[in-house]
């Protein structure tokens, strides 16, 4: 049997399937980085991955010990987020250091404008690697966790990964 009906003519069967596969496509993107998978009690769960080009704002740092770095002194930040040339949210912090090495236990907030709040926590320590726990959210990342990294670039710039299940 032919794939092309009598009233079809094969130019309009060829604009018909380029579209399905342009549709077919389409889905695939919105999906990419999501991929559902079961929790520990059976139930569905999507992960997804999202990332963010950071510009890191000055941070501000309170020295509460000895004369630098030292335990209990305290260091806030709050980055800007974009995707492309596009900001999309923000990032508030704080970091406590627990040696004078400036080993820091940090925990934070990613906004997402329109969309909710993604928690984090960290060990903050001289390496430009940085492992993270995502904690929690709001909004859209209610039920959010996972992980991520965060990657200082130098002059001011890093890349955020959040790896996240829901």
């Amino acid at each position: 049997m032919s794939s092309v009906s009598r009233e079809e003519t094969p130019m309009r069967h060829l604009a018909r399937t380029g579209a399905l596969t342009a549709s077919a496509a389409v889905a695939v993107l919105l999906l990419q980085g999501s991929a559902p998978s079961a929790s520990a009690d059976g139930r569905s769960e999507a992960k997804s991955a999202m990332s963010f080009h950071v510009l890191f704002s000055p941070p501000s740092y309170t020295d509460l010990g000895p004369p630098g770095p030292s335990a209990a002194d305290v260091i806030v930040f709050h980055d800007q987020l974009q995707q492309g040339t596009r900001t999309v949210g923000d990032e508030v912090g704080s970091c406590v250091v627990v040696e004078d090495t400036g080993l820091s236990n940090c925990s934070g907030v990613v906004r997402l404008t329109n969309r909710g709040t993604i928690t984090f926590s960290f060990v903050n320590a001289p390496p430009p690697h940085k492992v993270l726990a995502v904690t929690g959210g709001s909004g859209q990342f209610a039920t959010t966790r996972g992980d991520g990294t965060l990657d200082e670039h130098g002059e001011g710039t890093g890349t955020l990964v959040l790896r996240l299940r829901h």
